[in-house]
């Protein structure tokens, strides 16, 4: 609005300053020409009141109105900015300040006095040399890493064979032992299978010790085959012996839990016996017993495998698979009948060496042996 004023009287002020000069430059032209000036004059007399009125019309209507509207507008951008300084210098309110912080009471430490140096021990006189063997007493020296933990202990024995009788079952392993069998195996599992005498139905765990003997680990109560022929599960009748001779465990069916797949029994911590007959594997097994058959240990009642008490059986895989994986001979191989050597013949390579596999350490016995007949052949 302000700006609009302001045009409109500028624009009447060039209008009066056009028509100013216009007027000049013409009666110069009528003083040149006199003619010119008589007619110009007589005009003039006639165009001077309109003139008049009109520049009065124009002062009247225009440059007042314009010249005030100015005036107010100056005013008033006065008064703003007189207000807006007063705005900016106006003192501002105090800020409250923060309250003071508590003071931190730092926990003085101070170092323990320095405990006064132990006293160095006297010098020992050294140990007198040790006694000529031929004067010291025989040492017994116990099986290293067989021993078992508190959580895996034998299941309790009725009938656990006497001393002396563990010394002729040793006796009798070692004689059936040939000298390679010994030197590369380091448990010997001997298992009777007879069904009379201070032996039958149990197994004796031997382990070799590092001076060359031989040490009694456990000695469990087992159920081996009925040595007869009964119906299968299917009808089909079936054979439930428990074969005799020299056995290997198959390292590749070492199983906690399994079913026979002839006979639907439960299995659990199987140890499969790496022979195979007739070019089969055989299912021949060390194994738990289950259920009603637990009663039964000390007696043949199994269907041809070598049965334990749980607890027993249990202990045994552990021992195994912990200790005593490593390089085995491998039993000599008749390839007219596809079947293994059970009679503790090794295989050996055409300059005599025995070949070996990966397996483990342990030899498997079982004998139809009561340990009675032996001590009649004393007398």
């Amino acid at each position: 609005m302000w700006k609009w004023g302001t045009t409109v009287g500028l624009r009447a002020l060039s209008v009066l300053y056009m028509l100013g000069a216009s007027a000049f430059g013409f009666g110069l032209a009528l003083q040149a020409q006199q003619p010119w000036a008589v007619g110009a004059k007589s005009v003039a007399e006639e165009t001077g009141p309109f003139l008049t009125e009109t520049a009065i019309t124009i002062n009247e209507q225009a440059l007042k109105p314009g010249w005030a509207f100015t005036v107010w507008a100056a005013g008033e951008a006065k008064l703003r900015a007189e207000r807006q300084i007063a705005a900016w210098t106006a003192p501002k309110a105090p800020v409250a300040a923060a309250p003071a912080a508590k003071p931190i009471h730092i926990a003085k430490i101070e170092p323990k006095p320095a405990a006064p140096p132990a006293p160095k021990a006297e010098a020992k006189p050294p140990v007198a040399a040790a006694p000529s063997p031929s004067l010291q007493m025989p040492q017994m020296q116990l099986a290293q890493g067989e021993a078992t933990t508190p959580e895996l202990m034998p299941a309790p024995d009725a009938t656990p064979p006497s001393p002396a009788e563990v010394g002729r079952v040793l006796a009798h392993l070692k004689t059936g032992l040939t000298r390679e069998l010994y030197e590369n195996f380091s448990l010997f599992l001997f298992v009777s299978k007879a069904n009379y005498g201070p032996w039958q139905q149990r197994m004796f765990v031997f382990a070799k010790q590092p001076g060359g003997d031989m040490k009694l680990l456990h000695s469990f109560p087992v159920s081996t085959g009925q040595e007869a022929i009964v119906a299968g599960p299917t009808g089909k009748l079936l054979g439930t012996h428990t074969n005799t001779g020299f056995f290997q465990l198959d390292p590749e069916r070492m199983y906690k839990r399994y079913t026979s797949q002839q006979w639907g029994h439960p299995m659990p911590w199987a140890m499969f016996f790496n022979w195979e007959h007739d070019g089969l594997q055989t299912g021949l097994a060390i194994h738990s017993a289950v259920g009603d058959d637990i009663q039964l240990l000390g007696k043949r009642a199994s269907a041809g495998c070598v049965r334990l008490h749980p607890q027993n059986a249990e202990l045994l895989f552990r021992l195994i698979k912990a200790k005593y994986r490593g390089l085995t001979p491998r039993f000599a191989y008749d390839r007219r009948t596809a079947t293994m050597s059970t009679e503790g013949l090794l295989m050996h390579d055409q300059a005599g060496n025995i070949q070996y596999q990966d397996g483990y350490k342990v030899l498997v016995m079982i004998e139809n042996t009561g340990g009675d007949d032996l001590v009649a052949a004393l007398f």
